[in-house]
């Protein structure tokens, strides 16, 4: 298992300064965002697909440090309703798919996106309850309509590619869970007659939903289901959730008053927890990376992504 860091963190550092601060403080592998939410400053697509190049110097940079590619990471909601916001997602994580076959890279991140709630929608809704029925109707709906036709679509292209989809289960969107993860997987490969979607396993936002992501790995170990992996931690306060739930909508910068918020690594959920996480990875043969994403807002983000390679390092 190898040390990682999603280069998002450092995008103010140029790719050259972000890969030797990864080495200097003895990490082993890199993360890198090629557009959408996270951003391409250190990978854009469009550059290295045209520019031979270019693209064998940014291979070199990497290589030459010893340094692997652990993931190429689109994130973004391809299922959104309005087409022209749709339609960038969706040709950013295209395109990521071409350049991860090029640069040899097995793994692309991403999210599994929200649809609307009809053809006519606006923004995403995201249903958390069966009832009253009108969330049962849309979450069907979505599901077959939208959710498993595009990743199918997406899954055979990266079939061909020979590339695997990691997808990051967070609230807000509709693989959220191991089960919603395994649904999905199951409908996708047995299409696409290959293994091409699995998980890019992030605690922080398990926690927050109330799952134990000791027993999730378990879950999804145990159908060789865990791609990727993220280093990412939460601070709940129970005050906050007494008061506003796990699904607090608040905006993150009111700190004090949330019900959970991200933290550095090993300051939100203590090394006993992270230690039971990286055991029941090893129980079941995960052997690819711990990819550092951090964020903190009570902390500077070197002090925190030092803090995180720190308490990892002991454990791993």
């Amino acid at each position: 298992m190898k040390l990682g860091l999603f280069t998002e963190l450092f995008s103010e550092k140029t790719f050259e300064e972000t890969l030797d601060y990864a080495v200097l403080n003895g990490i082993q592998a890199v993360e890198i965002s090629t557009g959408g939410w996270s951003g391409n400053k250190h990978c854009n697509p469009d550059e290295l697909l045209k520019d031979q190049e270019k693209l064998k110097v940014f291979k070199e940079a990497v290589e030459t440090r010893g340094l692997t590619i652990s993931a190429l990471n689109c994130y973004g909601n391809a299922l959104h309703p309005q087409s022209d916001i749709m339609k960038e997602f969706y040709d950013t994580f295209y395109k990521t798919i071409q350049l991860a076959q090029k640069l040899g890279v097995s793994y692309v991140n991403t999210f599994s996106g929200c649809p609307g709630d009809s053809e006519n929608a606006k923004y995403p809704n995201w249903p958390v309850t069966p009832w009253p029925s009108d969330f049962e109707e849309i979450l069907e709906w979505q599901w077959e309509e939208k959710v498993i036709p595009y990743w199918i679509e997406m899954g055979k292209i990266a079939f061909s590619h020979g590339i695997k989809i990691a997808i990051e289960m967070c609230g807000g969107f509709s693989v959220h869970s191991p089960g919603s993860l395994l649904k999905l997987r199951e409908r996708v490969n047995d299409v696409v007659k290959s293994e091409v979607i699995g998980a890019n396993f992030n605690p922080a936002h398990l926690w927050w939903q109330g799952i134990d992501p000791v027993q999730a790995v378990r879950i999804l170990g145990s159908v060789g289901a865990i791609y990727h992996f993220h280093g990412r931690d939460i601070s709940m306060d129970q005050n906050n959730i007494d008061r506003w739930g796990i699904n607090d909508t608040q905006p993150f910068s009111q700190e004090v008053d949330r019900a959970w918020r991200f933290s550095t690594i090993g300051f939100g959920h203590d090394l006993k927890d992270w230690k039971d996480m990286i055991s029941m990875l090893r129980l079941y043969k995960y052997d690819h990376v711990i990819s550092i994403g951090y964020q903190d807002a009570l902390i500077s983000n070197e002090a925190g992504f030092n803090k995180a390679v720190h308490n990892l390092k002991q454990i791993m």
